[in-house]
């Protein structure tokens, strides 16, 4: 179950770092606020995490295409037809 999640978090904090980031540290000053009993920060820490669930919503909503399908980086051009690449040979030292 802890690797289910680790996975499931690791995988959330790569696609959207500064969102992710943002509800971390919202979370932290909550849960701070929450037990000493500071209500103005636990209103920050609050309004931290809902502005970022909020900035990560409009993102998915804004490019569904981005989250489904992640296409391979190719750095060399597509070929249709297979050649082999020639042998290299060693020149003659001239003497």
């Amino acid at each position: 179950m802890a690797r289910l999640n680790r996975r499931t978090v690791k995988r959330l904090y790569r696609k959207e770092p500064v969102s992710s980031f943002l509800i971390v540290m919202g979370l932290i000053e909550v849960v701070i606020g929450g037990v000493d009993e500071q209500w103005g920060l636990f209103v920050v820490g609050l309004g931290f995490v809902l502005g970022a669930i909020a900035i990560r919503w409009s993102r998915i909503r804004r490019d569904p295409q981005d989250f489904k399908q992640v296409l391979p980086r190719r750095y060399l051009p597509s070929s249709e037809m297979n050649v082999p690449l020639p042998h290299l040979a060693r020149e003659k030292q001239r003497g």
